[in-house]
């Protein structure tokens, strides 16, 4: 970089101000990584459909 990054145009911010304001625009310019879609879900029924009258529920 040739010049620099921030420039105060008014008063005169001391140490604990201009760190104040880094950290402030280090957090802002941060970028967070883009989350994963998850994986598609195929919707399946584990047991087939049983009606009630059917024999298989006297388990």
């Amino acid at each position: 970089m040739d010049g620099p990054v921030v420039r105060v145009v008014r008063g005169a911010p001391d140490e604990t101000e201009l760190a104040a304001l880094v950290a402030v625009l280090a957090a802002a310019g941060a970028t967070r990584p883009a989350a994963a879609e998850p994986a598609p879900v195929r919707l399946r029924r584990r047991v087939p459909f049983q009606p009630a009258t059917s024999w298989r529920t006297s388990r």
